[in-house]
């Protein structure tokens, strides 16, 4: 019985994360591609720390997971997290931000971080 209420608090925890519009649209982004700090200062125009603070908060909760890239540090959506099909689930209701990272390549800001 203890077991369920820690879910829901978990779930509360995890909508309440994405509750925020930004990690929202982060996190839809993150969906269909990986992404740096860098290129989420270019989509979203704030700070790299004000960014750095939502992808913390994303990572802290399981939801984001890091690589390393030489230099770089890429983000992408844990997939193996027991709370991805509650996130892919409720993303499916969203439109695509693909458009995001397309403005980013006109602007010539897309990183290679290959």
């Amino acid at each position: 019985m203890e077991k369920s209420v820690v879910e829901i608090e978990r779930t509360a925890s995890i909508l309440k994360l994405l509750g925020d519009k930004t990690r929202l649209t982060m996190v839809k982004m993150l969906d269909t591609n990986d992404y740096c700090v860098c290129e989420f200062v270019g989509i979203f125009k704030i700070s790299q720390p004000a960014i750095s603070q939502h992808v913390r908060k994303l990572k802290d909760a399981g939801l984001v997971q890091e690589t390393r890239r030489g230099q770089w540090i890429i983000y992408s959506l844990n997939k193996d997290n027991d709370y991805y099909p509650l996130v892919h689930s409720l993303l499916q209701h969203l439109p695509s931000q693909d458009f995001k990272l397309q403005e980013l390549e006109e602007q010539g800001l897309r990183i290679s971080c290959d």
